[in-house]
């Protein structure tokens, strides 16, 4: 399995027709969680076994995993959960204005690609696009969620989001990140960054009330 394939390669940049939720989901007035960059799936497996009344959806660009994904949720006959293969920057906005309004309730962003040279920021998965199409969907009080364990993604991604204004940063006394995982649920790579006695960078970004007006 690649670990990093390039978003803005050719066959990447061709945008898909996700399914929308009335297909994927038999309760599709659920709330929703995203998970953007879903990985092995593990961790949405553990939250839609968790909680049956939200949908969670995993978006992966490295197709095979989204495979493998489909086939453990199939097993745990988990109908609260769908995993799409896309790259979210280029087919995101047009799935999620099928949301009911405010129906997008949590977005997570854990452990993305770094990227580490300056050129390939543009790889990087957070990008202002995306944080626009999130603002336009989610109403006020819904939740982004990030973590990371390289310092440089975390202040790239936390300096992003502060400057779209349309998500403020939730403090937690007088810290500007938070030492816990909020859902209770670690990701692979948590727990392997857990075990390596890394640190961990976390921040929880609630939507304000400012009106999308782009």
């Amino acid at each position: 399995m690649r670990q990093h394939v390039n978003p803005l390669s050719q066959f990447f940049q061709l945008p898909l027709s996700l399914p929308s939720k009335n297909i994927l989901f038999e309760k599709s007035h659920y709330p929703i969680h995203l998970d953007i960059g879903s990985a092995k799936g593990e961790f949405l497996i553990e939250l839609a076994t968790k909680y049956p009344d939200w949908n969670f959806v995993g978006l992966e660009i490295r197709e095979p995993l989204v495979s493998l994904c489909e086939k453990k949720r199939r097993k745990l006959e988990l109908n609260n959960l769908k995993f799409l293969f896309c790259n979210v920057n280029v087919s995101l906005d047009e799935w999620l204005s099928d949301l009911d309004c405010g129906q997008l309730k949590r977005v997570s962003i854990q452990f993305p690609d770094p990227w580490f040279k300056r050129k390939h920021f543009k790889r990087r998965v957070l990008q202002t696009n995306i944080l626009n199409s999130i603002a336009k969907a989610m109403s006020k009080d819904g939740e982004i969620f990030i973590q990371s364990d390289i310092f440089k993604l975390i202040e790239y991604m936390t300096n992003t989001i502060d400057e779209n204004r349309y998500f403020t940063r939730k403090n937690v006394g007088d810290l500007r990140t938070i030492d816990k995982n909020p859902y209770d649920v670690k990701t692979d790579r948590e727990i392997f960054s857990l075990k390596k006695n890394l640190l961990i960078y976390r921040v929880m970004y609630i939507r304000n009330s400012l009106l999308f007006t782009h």
